[in-house]
């Protein structure tokens, strides 16, 4: 039987099975799954589709568009799925698509994608938003990603899984951020962040391999050995990539992980940050 707050709900779109605050505002089209919570004035738009074991906490604004997957907590005072933050935008439906088991704490943003840029913005699993963090439009971020308080993503920035991005960092558009690396705090990214690196300064620059994060992962100590001295070959010497690979190769350090770094900067499209100068770069 339904609850008394929930008479004036339809029962076709599941509110039946969700825990629903008498004060929330919710769009009669929006379906939200068994066992999810939504909390105090919350508002949910039109179209609004919302998995189950959800906690939605009081005063969270979830814009139509938005779809968002199952075991989430979303903290007080988030916008989610609002209208992109771009000139362009002339309210063509577009979507905000959010996994599993993520952490989205209060007054994070999240941006709904734009036409020109696929239309969808994409949030993988299991990740942590810590406060005031913002997400732009057509992002995609991986899974187990960390993003530090007032951490900012421009438009069509990619984090790969297991990337850890501290406190007031700025990355600019279409910037990819690499799998298991750490982009330290205030810093600046303008290029792309190879993975199992540390990039930190204004602007960013490589400050080593993310040796911690590594053995966090699971990484061998022959596997950290072989990235570590991989690293100043790929990122301080400046010739042709085809002869810093055969380099590697000539030394036996041209294995999976280091496979990895070589097809990224491969891929790179802005370019791919190098380990700092001193003298033209200081730590910040």
């Amino acid at each position: 039987m339904l609850k008394d707050k929930f008479k004036d709900r339809r029962a076709d779109n599941a509110f039946f099975s969700a825990d629903i605050h008498k004060t929330a505002i919710i769009h009669p089209s929006v379906h939200i799954g068994t066992g999810s919570v939504v909390g105090p004035y919350t508002y949910i738009g039109p179209g609004v589709k919302i998995g189950i074991n959800n906690v939605i906490e009081r005063h969270v604004d979830i814009a139509g568009g938005t779809t968002i997957g199952d075991n989430n907590r979303i903290y007080s005072n988030a916008a989610i799925g609002g209208d992109p933050q771009d000139r362009t935008y002339q309210a063509e439906h577009t979507e905000l698509i959010i996994g599993d088991n993520n952490i989205i704490r209060e007054f994070v943003t999240i941006s709904r994608g734009t036409v020109k840029g696929g239309g969808v913005t994409r949030i993988g699993d299991h990740n942590m938003f810590m406060a005031y963090a913002h997400i732009a439009h057509d992002c995609s971020i991986g899974n187990y990603t960390t993003l530090v308080n007032s951490a900012n993503l421009a438009g069509h920035v990619h984090v790969e899984d297991r990337a850890f991005i501290g406190g007031l960092v700025a990355i600019h558009q279409h910037v990819v951020v690499g799998t298991m690396a750490i982009v330290g705090l205030n810093t600046c990214v303008s290029m792309d962040v190879p993975p199992f690196t540390m990039a930190a300064g204004n602007r960013a620059a490589l400050r080593g391999i993310n040796v911690i994060g590594l053995k966090r992962n699971g990484f061998s100590e022959k596997s950290i050995s072989r990235l570590k001295k991989s690293y100043p070959i790929l990122f301080r010497e400046h010739s042709h990539l085809q002869d810093r690979i055969e380099k590697l190769e000539a030394l036996d350090l041209y294995h999976d992980e280091v496979r990895v770094l070589t097809e990224f900067i491969k891929s790179s499209k802005r370019g791919y940050l190098r380990h700092y100068k001193r003298d033209i770069n200081a730590p910040c």
